[in-house]
C-alpha cells in the first residue's frame, strides 16, 4: 500500500489518479498509523515552501514523515516534496526543511523567465531503479521558480538546464525525489510512476 501525503496543499489528486491508473493500492491519507504501515510514502507538492512546511507541522506530519524516512521507508517526493528533504529554501528564509539532504533550495536568476514551465529533458547522473527504462534526453513536466542545490556528493540522480544546469533528482536512501511531475509527464512520466509501484511490492 502506498500512503499519499494529503497536507492540505498540492496536485494530490492528480497524483492519486495516476498511481490508481496504474493498479497500485493507494490511500490518500495524513493519518498517523496509516502512513506508518505504508510500504511507500509519497509527497506531492504545488506551492509555497513555507505553507508546505507548515501544513506538514499542523497536521502533525512533519516529524512523522522525517522519522519514516530515517527508518528507510520507501519514499518519492515530486516537486515540494523533493524541495523541502533540503536545510533552507530562498523562498521562506528562516523556515528549516527536513536537512535530510544537506543543501539549500534556490531562486531562478532574473535571466530566465519564472517560473520555469514546461517540457524540459533530464541528464541521468546517477542509475536509480525508479529511472529504469528513462534514457538520457528523456522530457518531463516542470513547474517551479526554485531549484534544488545540493551540497552533498553523490545524491544527484539527474540534472537539468535552464539558464544554470540544476539538480532535477535526487536519490539518497530510500528516497528518490523529482523536481519535475510525473504525473503531468505523459509516457515516460508513467513508466517512473510504475518502477516506483515496483520498488514498493518489493518486485
Amino acid at each position: 500500500m502506498i500512503a499519499i501525503i494529503d497536507y492540505g496543499m498540492g496536485n494530490l489528486r492528480s497524483v492519486t489518479n495516476a498511481f490508481e491508473g496504474l493498479g497500485a493500492t493507494v490511500v490518500l491519507t495524513r493519518d498517523k498509523d496509516t502512513i506508518e504501515r505504508a510500504d511507500a510514502i509519497v509527497l506531492p507538492g504545488v506551492g509555497a515552501f513555507g505553507k508546505c512546511i507548515e501544513n506538514l507541522r499542523s497536521f502533525n506530519l512533519f516529524e512523522l514523515i522525517k522519522d519514516q524516512i530515517k527508518r528507510d521507508k520507501l519514499y518519492l517526493g515530486i516537486c515540494l516534496g523533493m524541495q523541502i528533504l533540503f536545510d533552507t529554501s530562498e523562498e521562506a528564509p528562516g523556515v528549516a526543511g527536513m536537512g535530510f539532504i544537506r543543501g539549500r533550495v534556490r531562486r531562478f536568476s532574473a535571466g530566465v523567465k519564472i517560473p520555469h514551465m514546461g517540457w524540459n529533458s533530464v541528464d541521468i547522473v546517477k542509475p536509480h531503479p525508479v529511472l529504469e527504462g528513462v534514457e538520457k534526453g528523456s522530457h518531463f513536466y516542470f513547474v517551479h521558480s526554485f531549484y534544488c542545490e545540493p551540497e552533498e556528493d553523490g545524491v544527484t540522480a539527474t540534472t537539468t538546464t535552464y539558464g544554470t544546469e540544476f539538480t532535477s533528482s535526487v536519490h539518497k536512501g530510500s528516497v528518490f525525489a523529482c523536481q519535475f511531475h510525473p504525473e503531468k509527464s505523459q509516457k515516460i512520466g508513467l513508466k517512473l510512476l510504475r518502477n516506483f509501484i515496483r520498488l514498493s511490492t518489493g518486485a
